[in-house]
């Protein structure tokens, strides 16, 4: 029977195997320190492969490089023997939510995904920590071998698990932050779709070289933008008030975006009211829509000036698909198509604009004149005019993209008439968060959080054709992102998942190292989790920020189309739940005999060793767990029959017989759980009989 590896994949080895499929000459076979053999390349042969374009080492060139790159991405590579433990008691709704909030380091927490979510996420938005020189970063032990990395089944020195400072005074102070976010990036790339896009928030420190940085990992071609997000004046300042941050964007594969025809638009500020407003009304007059247009023509001059609906308040007039306003018929640039177009009242041909109809054919236009959207004049005089609703109706025509600008100026006003693009610069204070924050959660716990409500606009922007998107950041701090997935369902009716992933960094040290505001924050922060009995850790302080955010969530506006998901479950990184004697059984002793009849460790239960089969599997950690007990045996089923697991000792051929006849996909077992060698031997057979399709591993 196969055993699981129970260890994140060996990238280095897989690109090794990649290599060999290109060059076979390129690649041998060593023997390691540990005198196991494995693939590597011989570069001397690479290099005569690629003789012509080979850039020698000495020879100047075009790169970014800096201490410690080729570690970190050694690091981003090696394996881990680490485990996803679930807390149900820390969840939300955790047989049923599709979302997750995983504690723990975030580079061993995105190996632990790459295999489940590889290609999966539509979105990344992250808000890693700035490079200051008073913030904290995660500080990675680059110095460590490959080797010794691996012979330490992924464990870390102190140093490398916590948060430490970075002072500018260190020699280091942008090569460590640089080797932070390379070895993250280049793994959380791989869970990226094909279409996927990463957003990160940074500052002017080092924006610069984090584009640099971006080019390098998806490529200078996939860079889609770099926004400013204005959030107030800074008056104290000495030369300018640098009160702005950007966003930077890259596509994992632009050319997909737009092989999938992939258009990027946001709402027009105060559409939406103007859409509401109609809805109220038309539940007072029915379909007596001159009724309408005076009440709403009377809506529109008591709004206040600074009303975004202002703008629009041509969109006065009003049939059954809601408010419009007239639009310009002719083919923009001139020489569009001229045909006769019969008036209705007259029956003569209405006039030809100058420039032309903007309708390809006659049966275009007859079809848009069938729809209601030609607006004829009192005779034939004058061309009509076509509508341009608020919200446009399915059977609307999307017109050419030559006609991006009507005769006002508005640019992107055409092919969805309730849409624009967005503009690379937007503005939003900072204090409208935090003070939003303060009152969700009873007290200012976050220094300085992203506003979820830009941040959901942001999400239903870059996910047009995704209503269900899986989004994630892996540096998740107060969480802003999770709110912003519920706000953008219960705005947009769409059911986006999330994935966080925030370290458990201690509140207590933290608390010790600020100074003024920041260090009244942190107190604020251990006063309120000290009052609801948590640990105090600022992971603890994001999960109930989320749980708040969530009860806020369905108490307000929902659309209908959201299932109101706002769960979560909790997943915590931890060692590996199996002994070193599963990794390393060389490196047995006799005395150590006794310690191995069980090799998983004490204290992890069943559904621990559950969750690090559904890692090692790849399945996904969102799917239903059902737990049955089936002669006196605990038994899982997740997603109904795609894994059956049962870690119980003492497991029959009877009970084995009972898994087959479910025909589950895969089927998982301890390896010491059966009853007898004779059972244990038979496993493969059974199934092989009575579901020889299923999948038979042990642990």
């Amino acid at each position: 029977m196969d055993r699981m590896k129970m260890h994140s994949p060996n990238l280095t080895q897989d690109n090794i195997t990649r290599i060999r499929d290109l060059f076979p000459d390129c690649v041998t076979e060593v023997k390691g320190e540990d005198g196991r053999v494995k693939l590597a390349v011989d570069f001397d042969q690479l290099r005569q492969n690629l003789s012509e374009s080979i850039v020698e080492a000495s020879q100047e060139r075009y790169r970014l490089d800096w201490p410690g790159k080729r570690e970190a991405l050694v690091t981003a590579n090696a394996p881990i023997n680490k485990a996803l433990r679930p807390s149900r008691e820390e969840s939300v709704e955790f047989d049923t939510t599709q979302n997750l909030f995983i504690e723990g380091d975030n580079l061993d927490v995105l190996k632990l995904l790459q295999e489940t979510y590889l290609g999966e996420v539509k979105l990344i938005y992250i808000d890693p920590p700035y490079n200051t020189g008073k913030d904290f970063i995660y500080r990675d032990n680059f110095s460590v071998s490959k080797e010794d990395y691996e012979a330490e089944s992924g464990a870390r020195d102190e140093e490398g698990s916590r948060l430490v400072a970075n002072p500018e005074t260190r020699g280091r102070y942008h090569s460590d932050w640089m080797s932070m976010m390379y070895a993250r990036l280049t793994v959380a790339k791989r869970l990226l779709k094909d279409d996927g896009v990463i957003m990160i928030s940074i500052d002017d420190y080092e924006q610069s070289a984090l584009r640099k940085l971006m080019d390098q990992i998806f490529g200078e071609k996939n860079f889609i933008a770099q926004l400013v997000w204005e959030k107030g004046r800074k008056n104290d300042a000495k030369f300018f008030s640098v009160g702005h941050e950007y966003l930077l964007i890259f596509a994992k594969n632009v050319l997909q975006l737009r092989e999938r025809k992939e258009v990027w638009r946001e709402e027009k500020p105060g559409a939406r009211d103007i859409w509401e407003q109609f809805l109220r009304l038309r539940e007072i007059h029915g379909d007596d829509f001159k009724a309408i247009e005076v009440d709403i023509s009377q809506w529109y001059s008591d709004l206040p000036k600074t009303h975004p609906a202002k703008k629009w308040s041509r969109y006065k007039r009003v049939d059954k698909h809601g408010p419009w306003r007239d639009r310009d018929i002719s083919w923009p640039g001139g020489d569009g198509p001229r045909y006769d177009v019969p008036h209705p009242k007259t029956g003569q041909p209405c006039a030809v604009p100058e420039r032309g109809w903007i309708y390809a054919s006659p049966d275009e236009m007859q079809r848009q004149i069938k729809l209601g959207l030609v607006e004829f004049r009192e005779d034939h005089t004058e061309p009509p005019f076509r509508k341009a609703h608020i919200r446009p109706i399915p059977e609307e025509t999307e017109v050419s993209d030559v006609d991006a600008e009507d005769d006002n100026g508005e640019e992107g006003d055409d092919t969805e008439f309730a849409t624009q693009v967005r503009g690379s610069y937007f503005y939003k204070q900072s204090q409208v968060s935090v003070k939003y924050l303060r009152n969700l959660m009873g007290a200012k716990v976050f220094t300085n959080p992203k506003d979820h409500d830009e941040l959901a606009k942001l999400i239903e922007y870059v996910t047009p054709n995704d209503r269900d998107a899986l989004i994630m950041d892996f540096f998740a701090g107060s969480a802003s992102t999770a709110e912003a997935v519920f706000k953008a369902n219960a705005t947009y009716g769409t059911n986006h998942k999330f994935i966080m992933v925030q370290l458990p960094e201690s509140l207590v040290e933290a608390e010790a190292s600020t100074t003024g505001t920041a260090k009244k924050t942190v107190q604020a922060a251990i006063k309120m989790m000290k009052k609801n009995g948590r640990p105090l850790v600022l992971s603890e302080v994001s999960k109930e920020r989320v749980r708040k955010a969530g009860a806020a969530a369905v108490e307000g506006f929902c659309d209908p189309g959201w299932k109101k998901d706002v769960g979560f479950r909790v997943l915590k990184l931890d060692t590996s739940n199996m002994k070193d004697v599963f990794y390393r059984p060389d490196e047995l002793s006799q005395r150590d005999l006794l310690d191995t009849v069980d090799n998983v460790k004490e204290g992890r239960t069943a559904e621990d060793l559950l969750f690090q089969v559904l890692v090692d599997w790849g399945v996904d950690l969102t799917l239903p767990i059902r737990r049955e007990t089936i002669q006196d045996k605990t038994v899982f089923f997740v997603d109904d029959n795609a894994l059956v697991a049962c870690f119980d000792h003492g497991v029959t051929e009877g009970l084995v017989k009972e898994f087959a006849r479910h025909e589950p996909l895969r089927v998982v077992f301890r390896d010491n759980g059966f009853v007898s060698d004779a059972v244990k031997i038979n496993v493969e057979q059974i199934f092989r009989q009575l579901s020889p399709t299923t999948e038979v591993k042990a642990i």
